[in-house]
């Protein structure tokens, strides 16, 4: 993949869908210039997921004139099929053949990826990540998810998986996730875990925001939770370190960009040895991330695609 330089080029329609919301945007030189967002169907599935990215892109002035790049949380495979990880989060998405249902429904060329691999790129390229050889991008959302950036390049493999950092064991927890895999940093540190927690102990919440709300009260019970899920981020982001030899880690999501919450996550890392404590950062770009990145790596793939096929007609550069 050729690596992406200049913001300005970053031009285009762009979707990102999560657990929690849908958002599609006009992307300018790098900059988003109209963004609409709604609430994500969860149980919906694909056709109607599909439906909703239209509906919106319309809003902001798309057409079939335009291609469209969209991120979505879960594994993109290299065939462009779309699975849910944690299948709680997501409930009716399994092996849909997205980038195919898009390009119908679209009627035009589109790209698709992970959101958080697309968050990755656009702040290693151009935000928070810029000039660090060694990075990783850790969103804390309704789930934890991340991304991987080595010298430029985004860490991908072909069944989709390779990033999906907040499927990794934690220490922290002894719940079973979404993911069906027991003791996960999602399983404790994600916002779906942090109101489930919550409601466990008998607290009457719905929701992480409304943990959030009586953590900032002054209620213990809810600045534990807070606390806890700190901790599991403070220690995947050491762990990855160790595997990876990070220099940096930025955090992004509703939650990891919470007041207070990248500052628990630093004080939690201080316990750990020197040689495990990458640098601490905020995602620049915030919720916007995901957006920029997807279209930077739908034209890195583009420019990828066109010198392969140079060297392949054996044309010479």
């Amino acid at each position: 993949m050729t690596a992406v330089t200049d913001m300005d080029g970053i031009n285009g329609f762009a979707v990102d869908l999560g657990g929690t919301k849908l958002a599609a945007a006009r992307v300018e030189h790098g900059r988003v210039v109209e963004r609409i967002q709604n609430v994500t169907e969860a149980e919906a599935p694909a056709d109607k997921q599909v439906e909703a990215i239209e509906a919106l892109l319309r809003k902001i002035g798309w057409n079939h004139s335009y291609p469209v790049s969209v991120a979505v949380a879960g594994r993109v495979s290299d065939d462009g099929t779309w699975s849910a990880v944690n299948t709680g989060t997501l409930t009716s998405i399994a092996d849909i053949p997205i980038k195919a249902l898009l390009t119908h429904q679209l009627n035009t060329d589109v790209y698709v990826c992970n959101d958080a691999n697309a968050a990755a790129f656009a702040e290693a390229s151009f935000g928070s990540g810029v000039g660090v050889s060694h990075f990783a991008y850790i969103t804390v959302s309704t789930g934890v998810g991340g991304g991987i950036v080595i010298e430029g390049k985004p860490l991908t493999s072909a069944n989709g998986l390779a990033g999906h950092v907040g499927f990794v064991s934690s220490r922290f927890s002894t719940a079973i996730c979404g993911s069906g895999r027991r003791s996960t940093v999602e399983s404790v540190a994600g916002g779906r875990a942090i109101s489930a927690i919550a409601q466990e102990q008998g607290h009457g919440v719905a929701t992480a925001r409304e943990v959030f709300d009586a953590a900032a009260g002054g209620n213990e019970w809810a600045q534990t939770i807070i606390e806890t899920s700190a901790q599991a981020i403070a220690a995947l982001c050491s762990d990855l370190t160790a595997i990876f030899g990070l220099d940096m880690v930025a955090l992004g999501g509703s939650i990891g960009m919470a007041p207070g919450y990248i500052a628990s996550v630093e004080r939690h890392l201080k316990c750990e040895p020197a040689l495990f404590r990458p640098k601490i950062a905020a995602a620049d770009f915030s919720h916007d991330s995901a957006l920029i990145g997807v279209i930077a790596l739908s034209q890195s793939s583009k420019r990828t695609e066109k010198r392969h096929t140079i060297r392949c007609n054996g044309v010479s550069e």
